[in-house]
């Protein structure tokens, strides 16, 4: 069997994956909060663990990996939201979930085996903080019930690397009087008639955001589960409190064997921030006619574990490389396995650049076979995301009837000025054009602009 090897942020080792019991291999990945679209840097671990799951799936069958990730639909940026737009919340989340899920299915992803939303799951949040206090690992104040940092600091923040001391030290905390430590962390607090609210022992009220991927990891997954994924922003507070919580409350558990964290995206060299006009979302890039697969191939040109760049040149090159592995596998069909140096490079905790180096070297040696199941592996060239490639095929085809109706009419009446310009448009766009005697031939370049040759047709 295949030897995976995975970087475990709790150890700061690449270590050999075992898995609890290879006939249910089990993954968590903290999911979305629903409020809004997402931006570029939402899909990076979408894309991360959707090929993680694709391995693990090769290695140890798709009848024994659960993945589960989950929607946090239960938020105070969502109650912003509804207070802004005067919407209800409920209509809110049901959008932005579709819209997360059309968005994520557009660069390839595959639907997890479980997809739980936080409000499907407050009585068992309310079991665990119940649990939680009857241990002494929490208390009630003022409405709230909060976890006690110190009932556990020996153990509290092993996974950042920090102490207590020093997260008090050099963090930004909220500050409460009814707090016994300053990173004592909420896991209930009271909702006011206007907001969302759950009856529960401390009265009406709301879960805090880290108790929510506790509880439903733990019913969906076990008190013990593999691996446990996300962006490295969320490893300090989110993953560090949600370890706390779950081993207080399971301590028979260890909660996540591996910890893996996929590093940040910036655009042109800078952090995607509104205030330098560099922050967009899938759907804009998707929109400006950037196919799924493109963005996705950008993703995985870099590992996971380090910064990602998104360049427009980087988009352009992509899309150059998978038009002409597209037309390399028209008609193929995948070989019976995987290129062994392509899945010892995806073993080797996700190198996804390398696996896409060694697919290079297949296309040039002219193995469409081989580099289509290696494509398939990493979610590149797959049926459900369709050959983007023959959109080009028929935009270029009304493009071509358009102008040799100009052509024909300017050859009538001798003035081709229009001809000219809509020849000087194409080119511009991206399309080479060649008129001859036989007729007219455009051909879509590596850098075409697709949406505005749509505009034109």
């Amino acid at each position: 069997m295949t030897t995976i090897k995975l970087h475990n942020t709790r150890t700061r080792t690449k270590e050999e994956f075992v898995p609890i019991d290879p006939r249910n291999v089990r993954m968590y990945v903290c999911g979305p909060t629903v409020y809004d679209r997402a931006h570029l840097g939402n899909a990076r671990p979408v894309v991360v663990f959707d090929v993680l799951y694709r391995l693990l799936r090769h290695v140890y069958g798709a009848d024994h990996v659960t993945y589960v990730r989950n929607f946090t639909d239960v938020d105070d940026k969502i109650n912003a939201r509804a207070a802004e737009s005067g919407r209800p919340i409920g209509d809110i989340t049901a959008e932005t979930t579709q819209w997360f899920l059309d968005d994520m299915g557009a660069l390839g992803a595959l639907e997890p085996d479980h997809m739980p939303r936080a409000t499907e799951y407050i009585p068992q949040m309310v079991a665990m903080i119940e649990s939680l206090i009857a241990k002494g690992h929490a208390y009630a104040a003022e409405g709230h019930v909060l976890f006690a940092v110190d009932s556990w600091k020996e153990h509290y923040g092993k996974l950042s690397g920090r102490s207590v001391d020093d997260m008090i030290a050099g963090a930004r905390v909220e500050v409460a009087p009814y707090k016994k430590n300053p990173m004592d962390f909420v896991l209930w607090k009271p909702s006011t008639p206007d907001l969302p609210g759950w009856d529960s022992p401390w009265g009406r009220g709301r879960p805090g955001w880290h108790i929510e991927c506790s509880a439903m990891s733990f019913e969906l997954l076990g008190e013990s589960f593999d691996i446990h994924g996300g962006g490295n922003d969320l490893m300090f507070p989110h993953h560090e409190n949600e370890i706390a919580q779950s081993c207080c409350a399971h301590p028979e558990g260890r909660f996540a064997n591996v910890w893996l964290h996929n590093e940040m995206l910036q655009v042109e060299g800078k952090k995607m921030s509104k205030s330098l006009g560099n922050f967009f979302t899938v759907r804009d890039l998707l929109d400006q006619g950037i196919p799924g697969e493109v963005i996705r191939f950008v993703f995985l040109s870099t590992h996971y574990r380090k910064p990602m760049d998104w360049t427009a040149e980087k988009a352009a090159e992509a899309a150059r490389t998978l038009r002409k592995w597209r037309a390399l596998t028209v008609g193929v069909e995948p070989a019976a396995s995987a290129a062994p140096a392509v899945l010892e490079a995806l073993s080797d905790d996700l190198n996804t650049a390398g696996a896409i180096t060694e697919m290079h070297r297949l296309a040039s040696g002219g193995k469409s076979a081989e580099l289509l199941v290696a494509a398939q592996m990493l979610g590149l060239l797959t049926n459900e995301l369709g050959d983007w490639t023959e959109r080009d095929g028929i935009i270029l085809d009304a493009l071509t009837q358009k102008l040799t109706e100009v052509r024909e009419r300017a050859l009538e009446t001798k003035d081709f000025a229009e001809l000219d310009r809509l020849k000087a448009l194409f080119v511009e766009a991206g399309v080479s054009v060649q008129m001859g005697k036989d007729g007219i031939t455009l051909a879509a370049g590596p850098e075409v602009d697709l949406k505005t040759l749509e505009a034109l047709k």
